[in-house]
């Protein structure tokens, strides 16, 4: 006579067990965990960062990191992945100015955040020496912006507004590239009405070189 689970009655299908001893992730500890990143990156840097300072910064075991990232180049890819899937939104304000004021504020905001301001300058100084943090932050960060970009482009192409042809790539250098050089670069605070006139000027750039 085959002997039952007594937790799984006879007329009912099996469900799958965990593996013994497999460990239940707590997303507070995880959260705990990241948040501890951020401040140990800002304290020491990439190089000098190590899962153990990661660890008691988060109040928890060495094991307990392990369990979620082999690394801490993977955790902190990992945290770099996750701000790019916020994205930059697709705005469809009607013009190409509009388009571009609207990047421009969404991208003033996320260059101030910790991960921008103070994450991705180290790890591109990191990137020298590791290859795969240079591709990791391309593959977050550039790629889903060349596609914003070039929806912009098209749009105002189909409006009338950009020559066929005109170049998505150098639409992004002009919307982007002055602002982080100013947030990210020289940290320095924005002066009423600048967003309006570099989007005034990226605009007119755009035109003379498209």
């Amino acid at each position: 006579m085959t002997k039952t689970d007594p937790e799984t009655p006879a007329n009912r299908p099996r469900t799958r067990r965990a593996p013994a001893g497999a460990a239940v992730l707590r997303e507070d500890v995880t959260d705990a965990i990241r948040a501890a990143v951020f401040e140990e990156l800002a304290a020491v840097g990439f190089a000098r960062m190590s899962i153990e300072g990661i660890a008691r910064r988060a109040g928890v075991g060495k094991t307990a990191v392990y369990r979620r990232w082999k690394s801490k180049l993977s955790l902190v890819l990992d945290l770099v992945s996750a701000f790019a899937e916020q994205g930059l939104p697709l705005p469809h304000t009607g013009s190409l100015y509009g388009d571009i004021r609207a990047l421009l504020a969404v991208a003033s905001l996320a260059l101030r955040h910790p991960i921008a301001s103070q994450v991705i300058p180290d790890l591109l100084v990191e990137s020298v020496r590791h290859p795969e943090i240079a591709d990791a932050i391309k593959a977050a960060l550039l790629d889903g912006q060349q596609g914003v970009a070039a929806v912009v482009v098209r749009e105002a192409v189909e409006r009338g507004e950009l020559p066929a042809g005109a170049d998505p790539d150098r639409a992004l250098d002009l919307i982007v590239g002055p602002l982080y050089w100013r947030l990210v670069v020289v940290k320095g605070p924005l002066p009423k009405g600048y967003l309006d006139d570099l989007a005034k000027s990226a605009v007119a750039a755009l035109k003379a070189v498209a």
